[in-house]
């Protein structure tokens, strides 16, 4: 991928974290708790299966630089648990496996994604994530 591509990967990764956040705060919230916990998270089962097959390619992610790009966006109301932290790179190589293959299911013969293909995938994530 190009710096161009790897960007946008990035971004939208980042994006649906934070929204995936700003749900699993608000249930936190009504569940009055202090925290934003691993399990107020919208995961379905379909993100569950993708995050157990990034979990098998055996890639290591650090969970610093995802921190940090959520720094950059609007910051939640309250703190996440240690859990919901560590498992932050799951939940990002999980979304990014799910991305991988929306690529596959628009178009079969995907080989690199353009434009009419990303904003078709991203059409998807929004209605599901």
């Amino acid at each position: 991928m190009d710096k161009a591509a790897i960007k946008r990967v990035s971004e939208f990764l980042n994006r649906k974290i934070h929204d995936m956040l700003l749900i699993a705060q608000a249930k936190a919230k009504a569940n009055e708790s202090p925290v934003i916990r691993w399990v107020d998270l919208p995961i379905t089962k379909g993100l569950e299966a993708s995050i157990h097959h990034f979990r098998k390619l055996d890639v290591a992610l650090e969970v610093e630089p995802i921190l940090a790009q959520l720094e950059k966006l609007p910051p939640m109301d309250l703190s996440y648990e240690d859990e919901l932290v560590s498992r932050l790179p799951d939940l990002l190589g999980g979304l990014g496996h799910a991305l991988a293959r929306s690529f596959k299911v628009i178009d079969p013969s995907f080989k690199n994604p353009q434009t009419k293909d990303w904003d078709k995938a991203e059409a998807l994530f929004e209605l599901l994530v």
